[in-house]
């Protein structure tokens, strides 16, 4: 046990109460408040307070978690909060407020959309001085997306498409690996429900085909790693559904082309036995050719570390493996909340007033955000343009011919375009010109591309035009219109038998 977690444990320990005096006083303001699945309200405040608690924040995260809602929809105010709890959780409870009072006017994704990455920039930064705000922010909506089938079908669908649009990647930037595919996960099966059972039963049937190969490969490994008296942990990884369709996006929905179905994870306690491991596997199993990933030497954009590689077995199979330490796990698994869990600084006063200092590189923009929002205080002028902030890495923005911006994600073909405008015109696409010259609809869409589509009134959909787009929008469209009574995607697609794993 660290000195660092027995120092929070103490802490916890002795201002435990605290935490249950704030869990009384929002049970009373909520009192007769009743959430759509007919709960007391209170069921979700305790519940933002619990996966607070799972991401190890501090206590005072923990009570602004538990009192977040109440300045919005009680008679508790600011002020009854700062005498109570403190400054700091006042702070915190004020800035989850001011964030949900900005979002009020922004509720319509497919309106506020184009627009998002520049609106919700600016909401960070009203925020900046606390990226706990954010958080808190995250375990709300968390819950709520659990909790997304008592509300009614057309909430749930927004709903769910601002989580998948904003808050997925908004953890991702968090490098909250663990929160982004749960949460991803959740909203997509709102947003495309066929689509997310389809996936879901590939992945299901895939992963009972693969057990007994992978219980094999998991012993072979773990025996040759305890030869080399390397200290290990081996356990499986199955892709997520979301995952799983944004990968088959890239790989024109071909299931042979993906290799990380199934993963084995392999933790050590250190870099250099990372390497060890990579080495002891590349003895057992042929590596593929461009398939070893070194993200310990060159991390993500978000900081992600961990050593890939996929690998064929003598029987054939292919797998792939994930090495890395445990703080690299503990980091990839929690990000953001995994720097507050480790970072001493959250047991001094400086914390508590929302600096954070010694943040790993990757997070350092958290710093720059609280020095832009410090700048906006004082009334100084910033060019919010050269804020190195992208939290849509895996989305394009791109450009009618008239400067109308169309947002889609990336390795997305004119015919996604097209569909995106309106179904009348993907029905009659005849060629595209991508930045005024002509193109074909196999092209991939890039960033910042103006795109104009030519139609006749003489084309009629294609059945070959499947295999020319990827979102799922386009997909629903071109099937209606080449049989408006068709109900299933497989009645229009060639069956592709499960890879062997």
């Amino acid at each position: 046990m660290t000195l660092c977690f027995i120092l929070v444990y103490n802490i916890y320990m002795k201002d435990s109460a605290r935490i249950e005096k704030a869990v009384q006083i929002a049970k009373k303001a909520h009192e007769g408040q009743f959430r759509k699945t007919g709960e007391p309200y209170i069921v979700h405040p305790l519940a933002v307070k619990k996966i607070l608690e799972e991401w190890g924040m501090d206590e005072d995260t923990i009570i602004a978690g538990i009192l977040h809602d109440t300045v919005e929809d009680t008679d508790l105010t600011l002020e009854d909060i700062k005498r109570e709890f403190g400054e700091s959780v006042a702070f915190l409870v004020d800035g989850v407020t001011k964030l949900s009072t900005a979002r009020n006017g922004m509720r319509d994704i497919d309106t506020y959309l184009p627009t998002t990455k520049d609106n919700f920039l600016r909401l960070m930064i009203a925020l900046g001085d606390d990226i706990r705000v954010l958080i808190i922010k995250l375990a709300d909506r968390l819950h709520n997306l659990r909790t997304l089938s008592a509300l009614p079908p057309d909430k749930q669908k927004k709903i769910a498409k601002e989580s998948l649009e904003v808050f997925a990647p908004l953890a991702d930037r968090l490098n909250m690996g663990r929160l982004r595919v749960e949460m991803a996960d959740l909203a997509f099966r709102y947003v495309d429900p066929r689509r997310y059972e389809k996936l879901k039963d590939l992945i299901d049937k895939y992963n009972k085909s693969a057990e007994k190969s992978l219980q094999k490969i998991e012993s072979e490994v773990s025996a040759a790693l305890k030869k080399e008296k390397i200290t290990f942990q081996i356990s499986g990884r199955v892709k997520s559904v979301y995952s799983l369709h944004k990968k088959l996006a890239k790989h024109n929905q071909n299931i042979n082309e993906i290799y990380d179905l199934t993963a084995l994870r392999v933790i050590v306690d250190d870099i250099t036995d990372c390497y060890l491991a990579l080495g002891v596997i590349h003895s057992l199993y042929t590596p593929m050719e461009g398939r070893i990933k070194d993200y310990i030497a060159m991390p993500k954009q978000n900081g992600y570390q961990s050593l890939h590689t996929t690998v064929i077995t003598k029987d054939k199979h292919v797998v792939e493996f994930q090495i890395r330490t445990k703080e690299m796990h503990e980091y990839a698994e929690r990000g953001l909340a995994a720097s507050f869990y480790y970072n001493e600084q959250k047991l001094t006063e400086n914390y508590k007033k929302g600096k954070i200092e010694h943040l790993p590189t990757n997070l350092l923009w958290i710093t720059e955000l609280q020095m832009t929002a410090a700048k906006l205080r004082e009334g100084k002028k910033v060019d919010l343009k050269k804020l190195k902030i992208n939290l849509f890495s895996d989305k394009i923005f791109v450009y009618t011919p008239k400067g109308d911006i169309i947002d889609l994600p990336k390795g997305a073909l004119p015919l996604d375009f097209a569909y995106k405008l309106h179904s009348e015109i993907g029905d009659h696409v005849v060629g595209v010109k991508i930045n005024g010259k002509m193109s074909n609809l196999n092209k991939k869409l890039e960033q910042g591309d103006i795109v104009e589509i030519l139609t006749s009134k003489n084309q009629t959909p294609k059945q070959s035009w499947l295999d020319r787009i990827i979102t799922s929008h386009a997909r629903a469209k071109l099937l209606h219109a080449l049989n408006p009574s068709s109900r299933s995607e497989s009645t229009t697609k060639k069956k592709r038998k499960p890879r062997k794993m």
